[in-house]
């Protein structure tokens, strides 16, 4: 059995991984001014980026949630794999060959862990399958794709697969490559007969592989072709430890980088409906799999589409214009809060879905419905209102009372007073009472249920209520000389003890680059943040150390010698003027006469004190 991998290994992983590449695979990134980069955290909702990434450290910290770490720890978090995982994960990618301690005479390599071991499997089974779609017994696959207008080559883009009329070729095939009976009923591509013998959860149907959005396969959807089966018409992936239908969106890899940059995402409802969109030149679209668009699902969105207080994406669904389809619309304006961006809701006039109306119309058709939108506001407030009976007392009032909480949502409240205005007009109604069952609805607790924005977690308190303190300015500064520029601090950041430090969480982590061995001694990078973290005694500390580490530092322009000379002088000369402050408030209560050694005694310091201070001035002459 393997045990632990070399340090000098997983050093080198470090120093090989660059985080941003890693990073940008799920986290939209952009510049945010000296070398560092920001995008909306993925592990917590938000709506204003505070997920900093440090490409020059190698490092990111998220100032809303407290995350932080280097690659290593960005995999154990997001990806839920074990630190030996992340490493091994990592070294893949580098082409680093990992060597492990262990009492045995030679290091064998650590298997996988099960999230690779199960990705691996469906590689291999997507490779079966897309084999399987052309021989004989596939043709219903292929003239199912045919008739929706795919061809081979859309088939192959999307690596449409047919799982043949046969109880276990696929669970043979993957038996043969080494993978075992357990791993393959936990990645839910084999299951137990009754008899107890292993055979293949999908058979003589259409797949399509469902991809999270690395690229990596982790289901599969399948569609029944032959009218004696009776089985659902679709047949998706069950949950497993990598797939989470709530979490995922078909198409997302595809899309994801269209996404981003367009600031635009597309919901549609089918595989089929992903094909035609992209094939279309509408390359934004995804569908759910399976399972209603929900919170999880917004929350991958938000994050490609940078929807921020600052930067509004576009999220437009579509919809058929049958009765479920118009609940589905409604229910996706419940969930419109959590975008800051702008949503929209596309029908097509004759109620086709995508695919469909690629098929009769052609592309252009496809493309006219996403730019015939309108917003999901305007389409749900005509849904209620046709409802009821506008030419009666009763039905307008009722109207009034169900269309008004909608109007009460709209996010942007320099809209309402409009909407107002619009539903009074398609009331025929006076704006007054509107107005007043608006201003109701809005100051009504939410139902159990229906929250709204999901609220990020309660972001940690500043370091102190006055955030702006000169001296807690300085005291973060001389830190971050410490933790990112270490070479450069060194002995002179060393020199100076937590006594010059004011706030308990920078003395915490003060002592604990101390416990690391000191900036005199290290080498910069992720390796040293991790371990001045290892070494913080708590878990405040821990967080604002990896703040501390991505937090540019206040200055234009390269640090040198100077600068830190000059920063450092700044901290030891608040230390000092408080010093001072404290020993004239004594000096001014002791009695002279009765007290006189003890008088001269700290009337001595002072002076030393005074005059060290006035050293120290002209040292920090250069100012921050």
């Amino acid at each position: 059995m393997a045990g632990r991998i070399r340090d000098e290994d997983i050093a080198l992983v470090r120093e090989r991984t660059s985080i941003a590449d890693i990073i940008s695979e799920s986290v939209t990134l952009k510049s945010a001014g000296g070398g560092n980069m920001k995008g909306l955290c993925p592990f917590h909702d938000e709506k204003t980026p505070s997920f900093t990434v440090a490409p020059g450290r190698n490092v990111y910290f998220c100032h809303g949630c407290g995350a932080g770490g280097d690659a290593i720890k960005f995999l154990m978090d997001a990806e839920h794999l074990t630190f030996i995982e992340s490493v091994e994960r990592l070294a893949d990618r580098s082409g680093i060959q990992l060597r492990y301690i262990e009492a045995g005479p030679a290091p064998v390599r650590q298997q996988p862990g099960q999230k690779q071991r199960l990705v691996a499997a469906h590689a291999a089974a997507v490779e079966f399958y897309t084999g399987q779609l052309g021989t004989a017994g596939a043709r219903p696959a292929r003239e199912f794709l045919a008739q929706r207008g795919f061809d081979k080559a859309a088939a192959e883009r999307y690596g449409c697969g047919f799982a043949p009329d046969a109880w276990d070729p696929l669970t043979k095939h993957l038996r043969q490559k080494g993978f075992t009976s357990q791993e393959l009923i936990t990645a839910g591509l084999s299951r137990e007969a009754r008899s107890g013998s292993l055979i293949d959860r999908f058979r003589r149907r259409l797949l399509w592989p469902i991809r999270e959005i690395s690229g990596d396969v982790i289901g599969f959807g399948a569609r029944k072709l032959f009218d004696d089966d009776d089985g659902p018409k679709y047949l998706n992936t069950p949950e497993t430890p990598i797939y989470k239908k709530s979490h995922v969106l078909y198409g997302i890899d595809q899309a994801k980088r269209e996404i981003a940059k367009q600031g635009r995402a597309v919901i549609v409802e089918g595989y089929t409906d992903v094909m035609a969109c992209h094939l279309a030149g509408v390359p934004t679209a995804v569908a759910t799999c399976g399972t209603a668009f929900g919170a999880d699902h917004i929350s991958v969105l938000r994050r490609l589409l940078m929807d921020t207080d600052a930067i509004a994406g576009e999220v437009i669904f579509t919809f058929d214009g049958d009765a479920a389809g118009q609940k589905a619309a409604l229910r996706a304006f419940e969930d419109d809060q959590r975008f800051v961006g702008r949503t929209f809701i596309a029908v097509s006039p004759d109620n086709m879905d995508p695919c469909d109306l690629r098929l009769a119309k052609g592309d252009m058709a496809v493309r006219d419905l996403v730019a015939r939108r309108e917003p999901l506001v305007d389409f749900a407030l005509r849904q209620v209102l046709d409802r009821y009976d506008l030419d009666t007392v009763d039905g307008r009032v009722e109207a009034m009372r169900r269309a008004a909480p909608l109007v009460a949502k709209i996010k942007d409240r320099e809209k309402r007073p409009e909407y107002v205005r619009k539903l009074a007009g398609d009331l025929g109604m006076e704006i007054e009472p509107v107005q007043r069952a608006v201003l109701a609805a809005a100051a009504a607790p939410p139902k159990a249920g229906n929250t709204g924005a999901t609220e990020a977690p309660a972001r940690p308190a500043p370091v102190e209520s006055d955030v702006d303190n000169p001296q807690l300015m300085v005291e973060r500064e001389a830190l971050k000389l410490a933790l990112q520029l270490p070479v450069l601090a060194g002995p002179m950041f060393d020199a100076l003890g937590t006594e010059v430090y004011r706030h308990p969480l920078h003395r915490a982590i003060r002592v604990a680059i101390a416990e690391a061995g000191g900036a005199a001694v290290g080498a910069g990078g992720a390796v040293w943040i991790e371990a001045v973290r290892d070494a913080a005694a708590d878990l405040a500390a821990k967080a604002l150390v990896g703040e501390l580490a991505v937090e540019p530092l206040r200055l234009d322009g390269e640090p040198d010698p100077r600068y830190v000379s000059v920063t450092l002088a700044r901290l030891e000369w608040g230390a000092v003027t408080g010093r001072i402050r404290d020993l004239k408030s004594k000096v001014q209560r002791i009695n002279p006469v009765a007290h006189k050694d003890e008088y001269f005694a700290l009337f001595g310091e002072l002076l030393s004190l005074e005059q060290h201070a006035r050293a120290l001035r002209e040292q920090a002459a250069g100012g921050l």
